[in-house]
């Protein structure tokens, strides 16, 4: 007995009735400890493209969702227009699960309220959107888009031929894009421009110049607009909106706008998520992750190939010497 532990001491002394009750007490807290351990993340968990039926149309969108602490969800909506906007909590409501988003502009009078069910792979729900009305929306968990090799360049591709738009077709607004003198020219805000080609992985370069306080952007497969905007005599921007980001996630590492009238260029490599942008003969960003689609995005399809798709709608805006290289 003098070599027992205090434990195995008062073990010994207990009765065989005891000593039973003990030893299963101690086998159930050490099941619970182990499942606690085990338990898996909920299946919200993770990045969602979404589709909200509205008015007739489908609106591209996006929501991730991630852990804050233990138990705390919080995350990340992006809405047809705007940039991605924080979620402070999405709360889990028996099986549901419900967030709401602030008004983003000054004259927002309500927030979006959303309810939404996960099932695998699968995400469906309703918003009660800023007009009060409530819309239906169904969404599937985001592809994740790695690439097992490195890209095999093929032959470079000049998008604009320096004539006329042939290539390029106008979002369905009235088309005020003109070629001249080389120069793809939007003289006023308008319709957006995009190609007919459709494209996965490449490398682009584009030349653009805007007058002060202009704004324009360069959506990579139609989803993921990098920014080109007056940020050195325009209005403020937070860092993720300024030149050369992508809109509303992946801010500059340096700024390197021109003057208003000069003319700038990006050289842009896709692959992936991963996005690099050289903005004036600087890289900017590298080979970062671009999480999901902006504001503005055509749909929400982010595993399917899409177009060059230049913004026309935000002030005048030329470019010129669009060449892509898409990967084999």
């Amino acid at each position: 007995m003098k070599n027992l532990s205090m434990f195995g001491r008062r073990f010994v002394t207990l009765s065989f009735r005891s000593q039973i009750m003990l030893m299963l007490a101690l086998c159930w807290s050490a099941q619970i400890f182990a499942q606690g351990a085990m338990k898996k993340d909920p299946d919200v968990i993770g990045r969602w493209d979404l589709t909200i039926e509205k008015d007739g149309k489908a609106i591209p969108s996006w929501l991730e969702v991630q852990k804050s602490g233990t138990h705390t969800l919080i995350g990340r909506f992006c809405y047809a227009f705007g940039s991605a906007r924080p979620i402070s909590e999405v709360k889990d409501q028996m099986g549901k699960y419900v967030f709401s988003i602030p008004p983003q502009w000054e004259d927002g009078k309500a927030n979006m309220d959303f309810q939404f069910e996960v099932s695998g792979d699968q995400i469906s729900g309703t918003m009660i959107y800023i007009d009060g009305q409530t819309y239906h929306w169904t969404g599937v968990r985001a592809p994740e888009l790695i690439r097992s090799k490195k890209p095999v360049w093929g032959t470079p591709v000049k998008l604009f031929n320096g004539k006329d738009t042939k290539g390029w077709h106008a979002d369905g607004e009235k088309n005020q894009w003109v070629a001249e003198n080389g120069i793809l020219r939007s003289p006023h805000s308008g319709s957006n421009l995009m190609t007919d080609r459709k494209f996965k992985d490449f490398k682009l370069h584009i030349e653009f110049r805007y007058p002060q306080g202009s704004n324009s952007g360069v959506y990579l497969r139609g989803r993921y607009e990098l920014q080109v905007i007056d940020t050195k005599s325009g209005e403020p921007e937070p860092i993720n909106n300024q030149f050369s980001a992508i809109y509303g996630f992946l801010p500059p590492n340096k700024m390197m706008a021109k003057n208003p009238g000069e003319w700038q260029s990006y050289d842009v490599t896709l692959v992936g998520r991963m996005v690099t942008v050289v903005a004036n003969g600087t890289p900017v960003i590298i080979n970062q992750i671009i999480p999901g689609i902006t504001g503005g995005a055509i749909d929400s399809k982010e595993g399917e190939p899409g177009p060059i798709f230049i913004q026309g709608d935000h002030g005048p805006i030329d470019y010129r010497n669009i060449i892509i290289t898409p990967a084999k």
